[in-house]
């Protein structure tokens, strides 16, 4: 990056649901980036999805987003020669709005889709994470269970239906689901993440009513079989040629993982390192590398798996923007592992840079 200090914009909060878990993200890495070797710029989406400029994420938790007039709206000037934010009333903004990378702390839809990563290529701006494409597969469990199931990665058994399909025939889904899996099973909306909508059945009646649950919030809804064994996660880092963090394992405190376990931390802990076995150690870091070139990945994603009494595998999903939060299972891995927390955001910064990079090198026609 020369002797130039680059200015990194922290892009949070979003039209999602998990738009809370975005903020307290941001909140970290706000407070520990390195002011050393950046310069940091802010720009917070409410849930109307509005841009404001210099909001910042502490003050956000606390009092809420600015109204329109209050607040500095700003939009993304989408010319690839020259990428730049623009304040909507004609305010001059730091710089002319120009900037050297943007850092996406959203998650869920909206953010960790691959709908921000098509407008951030458009405007041909470097930003931290997976593109397109790995976003949008590790969004969606159910067609990231099928490229995995591809690449013979071993994953519990799913059903899919759609809420139409649902709503229209309940009792020939139930059956089904019921025929093919059993109970329990987790229900849970196909692109959600932080455990949003997701419900474990252990009946008819429960069975219905997480259908219903899940498909408040998506219309594609991912039935799986339920494991028994331990909740294992493992972090990566990198672009072409990853690497992998020790396992950790969750204990939650509830049932299972839910929304409020991960980020209220009541009563759940996680086990760093997991107590596994060394040949289980290297067989889940393989795997979790194999998982996230599978969709294509790329800078950081969390791989979660369930490892049964046997110390039998079961790959259960990828995450390509996990959460960044103080308690946060990503972060924790690699400050385990040797990473701290300020030297991990600053690798990110340096693999989002090389992957831009990399990706100028690629002609757009041969008359180039």
């Amino acid at each position: 990056m020369n002797d130039h200090k680059p200015t990194v914009v922290l892009l949070f909060g979003g039209r999602s649901g998990e738009h809370e878990v975005s903020l307290n993200s941001a909140s970290s890495i706000y407070k520990a980036i390195d002011r050393s070797r950046y310069n940091v710029e802010t720009i917070g989406i409410n849930k109307q999805g509005q841009w404001f400029w210099g909001v910042i994420p502490d003050q956000i938790l606390k009092t809420g987003f600015p109204t329109t007039t209050e607040g500095l709206q700003v939009t993304l000037v989408i010319d690839p020669t020259q990428p730049h934010f623009l304040a909507i009333n004609g305010q001059s903004l730091p710089n002319d709005g120009k900037f050297d990378l943007v850092f996406p702390v959203l998650h869920g839809t909206y953010g960790e889709d691959g709908t921000l990563q098509g407008l951030l290529e458009m405007a041909n701006v470097p930003y931290v994470g997976s593109g397109v494409l790995g976003s949008s597969l590790g969004m969606d469990k159910d067609r990231m269970k099928a490229v995995f199931i591809e690449r013979n990665l071993p994953s519990a058994r799913y059903v899919t239906l759609l809420r139409s399909e649902f709503l229209r025939e309940p009792e020939t889904y139930l059956n089904k689901i019921e025929a093919q899996l059993g109970y329990p099973c987790f229900v849970k909306p196909a692109n959600l993440g932080s455990s949003v909508g997701i419900s474990k059945a252990h009946d008819r009646t429960e069975l219905q009513e997480s259908l219903k649950t899940a498909a408040i919030f998506d219309r594609k809804i991912v039935i799986e079989e339920s494991i028994n064994g331990h909740e294992i996660e493992v972090s990566v880092l990198g672009n072409d040629s990853p690497i992998a963090s020790i396992p950790g394992e969750v204990l939650p405190a509830q049932e299972f993982y839910t929304y409020e376990a991960k980020y209220s931390n009541i009563g759940s802990s996680l086990l760093i390192p997991a107590a596994l076995e060394d040949d289980i150690v290297k067989k889940l870091q393989l795997m979790a590398i194999q998982a996230f070139q599978a969709v294509e990945a790329s800078g950081l994603s969390r791989v979660d798996f369930f490892v049964n009494d046997e110390n039998e595998i079961f790959l259960n999903e990828i995450n390509t923007l996990p959460g960044f939060t103080e308690i946060s299972m990503y972060p924790k891995l690699w400050e385990a592992t040797g990473i701290p927390y300020t030297e991990l955001i600053d690798r990110l910064i340096i693999l989002g840079m090389e992957r831009f990079q990399d990706k100028q090198n690629c002609k757009i026609s041969q008359n180039d």
